[in-house]
Formats: structure tokens, C-alpha cells, sequence
């Protein structure tokens, strides 16, 4: 079986016009690969400069096959049963700024860059008042960014054509214009002055988007077999579903500088990305949430699982159905054929979606695709949804630890979040654990939730009963 790289594989060579913040699995299945079916259908001919977010990454892999990879799309389209395979070559090279600072600043250097497209998780856009400028480089994503924009300011003199179009696709609502503010903030935290103020904000435009495609990632259970397919020992595999969805929230000018519409995709240039967002995030994003550790606490391991379960299958259409559907405005049918397309998704028989893979930063995400729905929840039926309750607990307990089975629990999100939670779990007490993680303002949430009438009862009650009784018994109780 041959190693995967340029000399062993016939690719084309792009030009350089794309900076990727992110070599996790998803930008590799979703941006790089609409890029590179951009690239074939149109004259777009782009190529992207991964740079690693964070310090311990896996640009190095990347680079060791040249930035090569063969991405396996599965499901149904149309009705018609998927499952390609593709060698993607629009990824030149990786940088990982922790090692070689310069080269990521040079990047700035290339008048052809034009595009930065970034995927960090709902953590990574934030602003950190610790980063400092002269950090080589700066924590944070966007603290890296501001330090990459001003020095092509510099390098160009300020060029107002040497700008860039920011793409970001973290799955937060407005994800551009939380992106903005941030790196306003650094601007006049490091005083960079008022003029790159002012060529940032002329030259630069940071649009937000909606980006939709479920990406189980690398297929640990078939690896072997699509090697052999392909005849490559190809270690940065990853497998995807065949639907997909960008929305971008811009003029439909910028289709003549990224025509991706033009080449059969499903990528929309729309005056507001609202209406796309909440009912993704809601119905989508917002059951796989809560599913995830109720079901891997139940003894699943894939989201098809826990939806075939009949158990967990019926704790998932309530959450989907009655809980989180009510909270939206849009029309009752409309809502549900799309739910109903959503849990084809999610039973796709090809994917095998690891529930573990969705639990990266958790707490993070259930603030942002679950807790607007339990309050209109609230609000609309004058109690608590509990299942995302209990999907919160289930949170609660997966970050306690220990073992399911044979397996360990390792949970993975910011060391502040995981000390916060040992802390508490600590106490022995499950009404210390439910208060404390909902007092989590300034960490987690931005507000106290122990405000919210009867969550913090209602959750400690579920964590008491998880703890007794176990999940799936908690679950039973419950619906």
C-alpha cells in the first residue's frame, strides 16, 4: 500500500488564496471540500494554508501527506444511495504558529490571499484580555488573527485591495459579527491605532455564516477496508454525509470572487442567515447536544444508536418534537418536515457519528443550542422541557469522570470548565454540583441560571436520580 503524498498521487498545484484556522475533521469535509469542487467546476483555482489554532494540533500529520486526504461521503441524495470517495487536494501546507511564528506572519506577505475561514468551536471566538500582541502568537483565535491583519497592513501600506473576506464557521448565531467585535477589541486593547482601525474596517469584511454537514470524522471502524479501496495508507481519513448546507450572510456580489453557487453546491449568498440558523441550530445542533451524553451514559456509542434505541429514541423525538420545535416561529409543517429530515440524517445507515465526538466543549455548546430553547420553552408552557434538563445533567455527570463499562470518561473542554466541575463533584453533594455549574456565569454562561424558577431543583433532582438509578432508569422516569 503506497503513503499518501504528491509523489505518489496526481494532484494539481492552486494558488494560495485561503487561510484555514482549523485542521480538525469538519473544515476538511466541508469548506476544503466545497473548495475543491469549486476549483473543478469553476475557474476558482484556490488552494488553503491550514494554521493549527492551538498549541499540540495535527498540522504535522497533515503536512506529512502533503496536506492530502480522501474524504468518503455517505447517505442518500435524491434517493439514491452514496458512497464516494475523493483524493481532496486544495490543502498546500499547514502551520502550526507555536513552531514557526514567522511563516504564519508571512502568510499576510501573499498578495493573493484573499479568504480566512475559520472553525474553533463556540470557545473560540471570544476575546481574552491576557493575550498580548507581542505573544508569538496570541492564545486566542482571534488575537492571532488581529496579529496576522495588522501585519499585512503594514506590509501593504495600508492597500485598501489588500483586505480580506472572513469567512468564520463556528456555530454561533452571527458568528461574524461576535468575530468583529472581537477583534475591535483588540485593536484598541493593543492601541494598533486608527489607522488599521480604519483599513480593517474598509478593506476587511467578516461575514457571518451557517454551515450544516455532519462529520463523523475518521473512520476508526472501516479504516483498513477504505485503504484497500484506495490503495493509500491514508491516516487523515474522514467521512462525511452527503448533504450540505453554507449560508453566508453577504452580498451576492461576493459569488463572482468564491462562485461556489456556480458550481452545483449548496452554498447561498442570502441577506439574512436568522431564519437558516435557528431552525439548524435548534433542531439539529440542539438534540445532538443533550442525546449524546444521555445516550453514551445509556451504553450507546453513535448517534444512529441512540436513535434506533427505544429507549433513547423516544427521548429523543421529545426533545426534538415537543420540546424544542414549539420554540420556533416558523410554520408547524415546514418545521416538521425538516425534523423529519433531520432524524433521516441521524439514521443515516452509512455514518457511524460518535457520540464523544459531539461532547467537545459541551458546556459551551448547550448554551448556545439548547438553553434559548428551555427558556421560550418556559416561557411559552409555564414549566421546564425536561429532557434538555435532563440533558443537562447528563452533561453534568459525563464530566464527573470515571469509567462506563470498560471505558474511562474523558472529558474535553476548558481546564477552567473541567477543575470547576471536579470541584464540585467533589462536595458529594448533587445540589452543590447543580447550583454551582449554573452559577457559572463569568465561565460558562453570562448570566446565573439559578435564576431560571425551578431549574436548579429540578436539576439536581435529575443528577440525584442518575446517580441512584443510573441513566437509563432516569430516562424511563422521566418520559
Amino acid at each position: 500500500m503506497k503513503q499518501l503524498n504528491k509523489n505518489t498521487a496526481a494532484v494539481k498545484t492552486y494558488t494560495e488564496k485561503v487561510i484555514q484556522f482549523g485542521e480538525g475533521n469538519f473544515l476538511r469535509a466541508f469548506a476544503d471540500w466545497i473548495i475543491w469542487r469549486t476549483n473543478q467546476k469553476t475557474d476558482f483555482n484556490a488552494s488553503v494554508v491550514v494554521v493549527q489554532p492551538r498549541a499540540g494540533g495535527k498540522v504535522a500529520m497533515l503536512n506529512a501527506q502533503d496536506g492530502l486526504y480522501h474524504l468518503n461521503l455517505q447517505g442518500l441524495d435524491g434517493g439514491k444511495t452514496v458512497d464516494s470517495i475523493d483524493l481532496i487536494d486544495v490543502v498546500s501546507r499547514g502551520i502550526d504558529p507555536y513552531i514557526d511564528f514567522d511563516a504564519y506572519l508571512r502568510l499576510a506577505e501573499q498578495p493573493e490571499m484573499r479568504f480566512i475561514v475559520s472553525n474553533t468551536t463556540e470557545a473560540g471566538i471570544a476575546f481574552d484580555p491576557a493575550c498580548k500582541f507581542t505573544d508569538k502568537p496570541a492564545l486566542s483565535f482571534p488575537g492571532k488573527l488581529v496579529q496576522l491583519l495588522y501585519h499585512r497592513f503594514e506590509h501593504f501600506k495600508g492597500d485598501l485591495s489588500k483586505g480580506f473576506i472572513i469567512l468564520p464557521c463556528e456555530l454561533i448565531f452571527h458568528n461574524g459579527k461576535h468575530l468583529k467585535e472581537c477583534i475591535l477589541q483588540y485593536i484598541d486593547h493593543w492601541n494598533l491605532g486608527n489607522g488599521f482601525k480604519t483599513w480593517f474596517e474598509t478593506a476587511c469584511s467578516v461575514y457571518s455564516t451557517l454551515v450544516d454537514r455532519i462529520v463523523p470524522g475518521y473512520p476508526k471502524d472501516n479504516a483498513d477496508a477504505i485503504k484497500e479501496r484506495i490503495g493509500f495508507d491514508d491516516n487523515q481519513l474522514v467521512v462525511g454525509e452527503v448533504f450540505h448546507l453554507w449560508v453566508i450572510e453577504a452580498p451576492e456580489s461576493l459569488s463572482r470572487e468564491f462562485p461556489a453557487d456556480k458550481a452545483g453546491l449548496n452554498v447561498r449568498f442570502v441577506p439574512s442567515e436568522a431564519p437558516y440558523h435557528e431552525r439548524k441550530v435548534t433542531l439539529l445542533n440542539g438534540p445532538h447536544t443533550v442525546l449524546s451524553p444521555v445516550g453514551y451514559l445509556s451504553g450507546l456509542n453513535t448517534v444512529r444508536e441512540c436513535c434506533t434505541d427505544e429507549l433513547i429514541g423516544q427521548f429523543v423525538d421529545r426533545v426534538m418534537f415537543s420540546e424544542l420545535m414549539p420554540t420556533l416561529n416558523l410554520p408547524e409543517d415546514e418545521l416538521r418536515q425538516f425534523a423529519l429530515a433531520v432524524k433521516d440524517r441521524f439514521n443515516n445507515p452509512f455514518v457511524k457519528h460518535y457520540v464523544t465526538s459531539i461532547m467537545l466543549n459541551s458546556f459551551p455548546k448547550f448554551k448556545t443550542r439548547d438553553l434559548p430553547g428551555l427558556k421560550t420553552y418556559l416561557e411559552r408552557k409555564g414549566e421546564l422541557p425536561k429532557c434538555i434538563v435532563l440533558g443537562l445533567a447528563a452533561i453534568c455527570t459525563y464530566y464527573k469522570g470515571g469509567r462506563r463499562g470498560n471505558d474511562e470518561i474523558v472529558p474535553n473542554d476548558a481546564p477552567e470548565i473541567l477543575d470547576l466541575l471536579k470541584t464540585l463533584w467533589a462536595t458529594g453533594s448533587c445540589a452543590e454540583v447543580a447550583k454551582g455549574v449554573l452559577a457559572a456565569k463569568d465561565l460558562i454562561w453570562g448570566e446565573d441560571l439559578n435564576s431560571i424558577p425551578g431549574l436548579t431543583d429540578l436539576l439536581t433532582n435529575y443528577l440525584e436520580l442518575i446517580q441512584k438509578s443510573g441513566m437509563r432508569e432516569t430516562v424511563k422516569s422521566v418520559l
